[in-house]
């Protein structure tokens, strides 16, 4: 019986021991201030898993240290948005669909993550639309995939949505374009984060969309997103 009673506080003690490591383990790769201790911890998990898992390879985004920005980046799979938070020293929030952001086992991450659901089906995605502007008024970073889905790259790329452009002028931030590559599971959710790969991503000069027409800001984003420039 006694026997029994050590071994069971044993197991218990190296459980809490292991759980203080791996929460210390991400505490120190944590690099963006979430606003809590649990979000951060988090965030060091998404870095390590994506640089060591992924060998994750990326050139830092040129973000301000303060202030509204704005992040566009090509989209192929699940994994995009953890290189993309990976790659940055400040919060990302995103703009994902709603049935993303209703995922089951998933939706307490995306609200901890303060991600902004788009309902795509209705004119509701007004409601996205203003959440983003204010996100953005309170010196957020605000980050969409402007193709409005996952591309796997076998037809040509769509057209970027216009309300990145909106969002542009309306706020005066910053546009900044991304460009993942090196991804497995192209065009897919969960294969894409499953599957290890070599995953790059590469940064594009800041685009200043109050100085263009819609035509030529998305012109010059699409460019940045859809082609390398190495």
């Amino acid at each position: 019986m006694l026997a029994a009673e050590t071994a069971t506080w044993l197991s218990t003690i190296i459980i809490i021991a292991v759980l203080i490591g791996v929460i210390s383990i991400g505490q120190r790769a944590n690099r963006a201030d979430w606003g809590g201790f649990f979000s951060n911890t988090i965030d060091g998990w998404v870095r390590l898993f994506c640089r060591y898992y992924h060998r994750f390879e990326y050139e830092p985004i040129p973000l301000p240290e303060q202030g509204g920005a704005i992040i566009v980046s090509n989209h192929i799979s699940g994994l995009d948005p953890m290189l993309i938070i990976a790659a940055c020293n400040r919060p990302v929030h995103f703009m994902i669909a709603r049935e993303q952001y209703l995922r089951f086992g998933l939706n307490w991450l995306f609200r901890l993550a303060g991600c902004i659901p788009v309902d795509r089906s209705s004119r509701r995605n007004d409601v996205a639309f203003r959440s983003a502007l204010r996100a953005l008024s309170e010196g957020k970073v605000v980050a969409l995939f402007p193709q409005g889905q996952i591309h796997h790259g076998k037809e040509p790329p769509p057209r970027l949505k216009r309300g990145v452009y909106r969002l542009s002028q309306l706020s005066g931030a910053q546009v900044y374009p991304l460009h993942v590559s090196g991804v497995k599971g192209i065009g897919y959710v969960m294969r894409g984060v499953i599957l290890r790969a070599h995953a790059r991503l590469e940064s594009c000069p800041p685009v200043n969309c109050a100085v263009m027409t819609d035509q030529e800001c998305l012109a010059v984003l699409a460019k940045g997103i859809r082609a390398t420039h190495h």
